[in-house]
């Protein structure tokens, strides 16, 4: 009996093979067919069968690169999914904004938009603002008949939104979003989706295994191994804040004494150096005042103790430090780095690439798309008809659509204005 007829065990394989191929363009956005073939570990002439079939069906299109970007010889082609395929949709709910964002599965940007609002605005009143900045992005917004999921960012902690769900007060609020929306609603905290946002398309991007640390007026942190978000037991994964790095030290939201966000933080910092006042005096008195740099280098001296165990255990190739500490620059850095090299054992040399993160308040948003990216169910269906186009214009710095205000991601790293 033939094996290859449908649902036999050869045409089960292939179908494998597509669906694998498929998830790799989702995650990663275009690919070339060199690059394929390293991430799917199928053989050139399987990949290339595979790849030529979806092709002649319009599930991929493909695209040589722009003429700026080549390199003497034949051009390399990209491939995609069809951008008619699907869309994702990222909402972060900052402490005073809300950002959005919209990607298609090819990973071109529909439009990003933010709005800030008072701190005492209700969840009502902040779920309305980002419905209406999803209508207003360009070229029509978010068409919903062809979203695959949204990705939500709230401030943490990450116990309030671990593998068993939301917690109880959050519920509402991705009930209401999957009501308005119609598609399935990832939740997450934004400090970790931030981490994953600039493991995909910032500082990091393309390093399987990244460390974030978010040093703000809070501390907070976010792990990505083997190219995913990691969670941990109860979504607890990532609170490199609530660490303790002085056994008799200030107290700590948290309840605690000492730990990383009562001695690394930005209000530590200004409270160790009194005349700054805030963020903007520290930077002026940076790097001339001995004081300032003596305040910013101890904070980086704790967070280097910390994340010298984080790395030990973890081995990532890359620690990204983002929040308004991270402006502060080499004080910060250099102390961090120092840190790492005294506490990490020799064998863990070298030490991890220490990297500011590049994305900004765009984290947030942005990691809420790499998540659906990453984790949403797959559209059902044959996508809307429409003739399947033959390249796919990557997004660059000059096609930011009006009016966004934060940074939109291609493959690879952002282009920055």
């Amino acid at each position: 009996m033939p094996t290859d007829l449908e649902g036999g065990p050869l045409a089960r394989l292939r179908r494998g093979h597509e669906e694998l191929v498929l998830s790799l363009l989702r995650t990663h956005g275009p690919l070339s067919r060199a690059e394929l073939t390293r991430l799917s570990g199928l053989s050139r002439t399987t990949l290339y069968a595979i790849v030529g079939d979806l092709v002649a069906r319009g599930a991929l299109v493909g695209a040589a690169p722009p003429a700026e970007g080549r390199r003497r010889g034949r051009p390399v082609e990209t491939l995609s999914l069809d951008p008619a395929a699907g869309q994702a949709l990222g909402i972060d709910f900052a402490r005073r904004a809300v950002h959005v964002a919209a990607v298609n599965v090819a990973h071109e940007v529909v439009g990003t938009a933010s709005a800030a609002h008072g701190a005492e605005v209700t969840w009502a009143e902040r779920l309305d603002l980002a419905t209406r900045l999803v209508g207003e992005l360009p070229g029509g917004g978010v068409r919903l008949a062809s979203l695959s999921g949204v990705g939500v960012g709230v401030v943490g902690p990450a116990g309030a939104v671990g593998r068993a769900g939301p917690a109880p007060h959050l519920t509402p609020v991705t009930e209401l979003l999957r009501q308005r929306f119609g598609a399935p609603v990832l939740l997450d905290t934004n400090t970790r989706l931030a981490a994953l946002a600039e493991a995909t398309w910032g500082a990091a991007a393309g390093m399987p295994d990244v460390a974030y640390l978010r040093l703000s007026y809070g501390v907070g942190g976010g792990l990505v191994v083997a190219g995913n978000l990691h969670r941990g037991r109860g979504g607890l994964a990532g609170e490199f804040g609530h660490i303790t790095v002085e056994e008799d030290g200030a107290p700590c939201s948290c309840g605690k004494r000492g730990c990383l966000e009562s001695a690394a933080s930005l209000g530590a910092v200004l409270d160790a150096y009194p005349p700054a006042g805030d963020l903007a005096g520290l930077l002026a008195a940076l790097p001339d005042e001995p004081a300032a740099v003596r305040a910013v280098a101890l904070a980086g001296e704790r967070a280097g103790r910390v994340l010298a165990a984080v790395c030990q255990a973890l081995a990532p190739s890359a620690v990204v430090l983002g929040g308004e500490l991270a402006a502060t620059g080499e004080p910060l850095f250099g102390a961090v780095r120092r840190a790492l090299d005294a506490h990490l054992m020799p064998a863990g040399r070298p030490a991890p690439d220490v990297r500011p993160a590049l994305l900004g308040d765009a984290g947030g948003a942005l990691g809420a798309l790499a998540l659906v990216l990453r984790e949403s169910p797959p559209p059902t269906g044959p996508a809307v008809p429409v003739p399947a186009p033959t390249a796919v214009r990557r997004p660059a710095a000059a096609a930011r659509p009006q009016g966004a205000t934060m940074p939109v991601p291609s493959r690879g790293r952002p282009s920055w204005p």
